[in-house]
């Protein structure tokens, strides 16, 4: 999918400290920290609705406005214990034109052949590392399992990639593949000891 840059409107926030930040929430805003670029660090406050956007569309890279105008890469999202509100964002300041390695989420389209025989088709990565600029990194990556047979597997290098998104995880890393649900394998080892523990009977 193709990449956003989120906008995400911040006030500064003048007191730090716990007491101050439980305010902030009730408020609904989430408190931030913006550092990087060998600048001093701005503590932030976000609306709710902002973040709750950006983490819909996956965002990394954002735009600034309000007390700040700047962009920005997201760094670290901190959730509560029950991982569904966010407590606290932390940003680094980036120009969208740099080139970063972030991780991007992996998004499965196609009906694999081998799910299609009775197979069940198994992801073993959800996320790959990309080289690209920050002003441009996408929301997913697409893989097609169309052509995915029973016991057939997609690697990281299956992935499409956008112009000028580079792989940084190894291309070979099994991304998912379809195998037999287990029970339905026959059970050769059981039967030929059975077999042979009769016939030592029957010597």
């Amino acid at each position: 999918m193709s990449a956003t840059t989120d906008v995400l409107h911040v006030e500064l926030r003048d007191k730090v400290g716990t007491a101050a930040t439980v305010r902030l929430r009730r408020q609904g805003k989430v408190p931030a920290v913006l550092y990087g670029h060998q600048e001093a660090n701005q503590h932030l406050a976000i609306p709710v609705t902002d973040v709750k956007l950006l983490l819909r569309h996956h965002g990394k890279a954002v735009t600034l406005d309000g007390a700040i105008q700047d962009t920005a890469l997201v760094s670290h999202v901190q959730f509560d214990p029950l991982g569904i509100n966010v407590l606290h964002l932390d940003l680094i300041r980036v120009n969208l034109q740099e080139m970063v390695e972030v991780s991007v989420p992996i998004h499965i389209v196609g009906d694999a052949v081998g799910v299609r025989g009775g197979g069940v088709l198994l992801e073993n990565l959800h996320e790959v590392e990309v080289r690209c600029p920050a002003g441009s990194i996408p929301e997913s990556l697409l893989l097609d399992v169309n052509d995915l047979a029973l016991g057939g597997h997609k690697l990281a290098g299956d992935l499409k990639l956008p112009e000028g998104v580079e792989l940084v995880t190894s291309p070979e890393a099994v991304v998912a593949h379809v195998e037999r649900p287990r029970g339905d394998e026959e059970p050769v080892d059981e039967v030929v000891a059975e077999g042979d523990a009769v016939k030592g009977v029957n010597k």
